[in-house]
Formats: structure tokens, C-alpha cells, sequence
């Protein structure tokens, strides 16, 4: 019996779990399609995917936990929302959007810089520099360093649009962490003040904001219902159970 407590891994005896709690997209596409016009100004907050690695704190610790008979902390950006991995990511013909003169703005964290770069030229720009530097004042477990920190990263297309607005936008933003993947607004009100007269456009967005477009699958004017494994087995559940009665 000692044995097989030995044996057992937070991950496995929690991966159950993770699986019921990961939310599903419901449309027959990735997303839906982009909008006909071009745009000076693109900000986007992709749904990074992480293969399914979940946050754990130190009840995870078989020696804190013996036998994982309390309950660890999970979390993981899968649990609110649907993520995309790189490769459908690309797929996004961001091309189609972008002015001959346009700037990209990226959400990105340490894990998925490599990948946002790569991302960023395949949606037809070039890298140029880290623009904000979110400090969330609260951290995250992290393997190496505590994590902290998110990023977003400047790409261009072509010249630099005009004409330019601000140019007193700090580069450190230090807001409080809100709610899961929710951004300080600080920074789309920096790059509105940069860029004041261009063509913009949010990718991946969740709420409106004046002089701007959006897109994506949580946008108020249009939102989705995203419902998890978990949460879509209920509904079959419970629908099965109102035929049941009613007959």
C-alpha cells in the first residue's frame, strides 16, 4: 500500500480533473472569420496553448501531501478558455488585415516568447522590440525565477505608421493582477495615445473600446458560449433527464 502511494503524482491523479475543467471551443472552425478591412494598428492577446501543464503550489509536494488526500491547487489557461496552439495559430491570415504600413502589438509570457516572434513573422512582420512590460505584482509558482511578468511585444509591416501621436508612453506597466488572462487596460490606452488617428483592431478580444474594432470568440457584441467538458456533459445530462420526465 506504502508502495503504491509512492508511486502516485499529482499530475496523474489530478489530470482527471483538468480534463473535465478545459473549456471547448463550439464552433465548426478555429474562429470565426476575420473582418474585410485593413487596419494601421493590430493588438492581439493570442490563446497561447502550454500542452496541457498546469500550475501547482506546494500541496503537490508528495511530502507535504502525503497520498494527495487533500485537495491541490490546479490551474491552467485551458480551464478558461480555448487555447490554439501554434500551428493553427499561424493559420490566421492576419496578412489579410494588415495595412502596407502597420503595427502589431503582442501579448506574450516568458514560456511562449520564442513562439510569439515566430508567430509575429508568419503573420507577415518583423520584430522590432518589447513595448510593455506588465508588472503584475503578485507571482506565479515558476520553474526557474517566480513568474511576475507578462509582455508585450512591437512587430512592423512596412513604415512606421503616421502620424504619430504620444511619445511619453512608459514601457513599465505595474498593475495589480485581476481576474485569468485579464489585461490592464493601461496598455491598449498607451498604444491608443500613440496611434490616435489610425485604422485599429483587438484580436482575441473581450471587451470594446472606443475608436477601436474587434474580434475574436468573447467579444460582447457577439459572444460565444464556451462551456468545459464538464460543464457540456451536465447540459447532455440534464437534457436527457427533462426527455426522461416529459415522456
Amino acid at each position: 500500500m506504502e508502495e503504491k502511494i509512492l508511486n502516485i503524482s499529482g499530475y496523474s491523479k489530478y489530470n482527471p480533473e483538468s480534463q473535465a475543467r478545459k473549456k471547448i471551443n463550439p464552433l465548426g472552425v478555429i474562429y470565426p472569420a476575420l473582418p474585410q478591412k485593413i487596419f494601421d494598428v493590430i493588438y492581439a492577446d493570442p490563446p497561447w496553448d502550454y500542452s496541457g501543464k498546469m500550475q501547482y503550489d506546494k500541496s503537490s509536494v508528495k511530502t507535504l501531501n502525503v497520498g494527495f488526500e487533500k485537495n491541490i491547487f490546479i490551474s491552467a489557461a485551458s480551464f478558461k478558455y480555448p487555447t490554439l496552439k501554434l500551428k493553427d495559430l499561424k493559420e490566421l491570415n492576419v496578412k489579410s488585415i494588415a495595412a502596407d504600413d502597420c503595427i502589431l502589438f503582442m501579448w506574450t509570457t516568458g514560456p511562449q516568447m520564442a513562439n510569439s516572434i515566430e508567430l509575429g513573422i508568419a503573420w507577415g512582420f518583423e520584430y522590432k522590440t518589447v513595448a510593455f512590460v506588465w508588472d503584475k505584482q503578485i507571482h506565479n509558482p515558476g520553474r526557474y525565477t517566480l513568474s511576475q511578468t507578462e509582455f508585450v511585444l512591437a512587430f512592423k509591416r512596412g513604415r512606421f505608421p503616421t502620424p504619430r501621436g504620444a511619445r511619453n508612453i512608459r514601457q513599465l506597466v505595474s498593475v495589480h493582477r485581476g481576474e485569468h488572462s485579464e489585461k490592464p487596460e493601461k496598455v491598449i490606452e498607451g498604444i491608443t495615445k500613440m496611434f490616435p488617428e489610425q485604422r485599429k483592431i483587438e484580436l482575441f478580444a473581450r471587451k470594446n473600446y472606443v475608436g477601436w474594432d474587434n474580434w475574436g470568440l468573447e467579444i460582447p457584441s457577439s459572444k460565444v458560449e464556451i462551456m468545459s467538458r464538464r460543464e457540456i456533459e451536465t447540459v447532455k445530462e440534464c437534457k436527457q433527464q427533462k426527455i426522461f420526465f416529459d415522456s
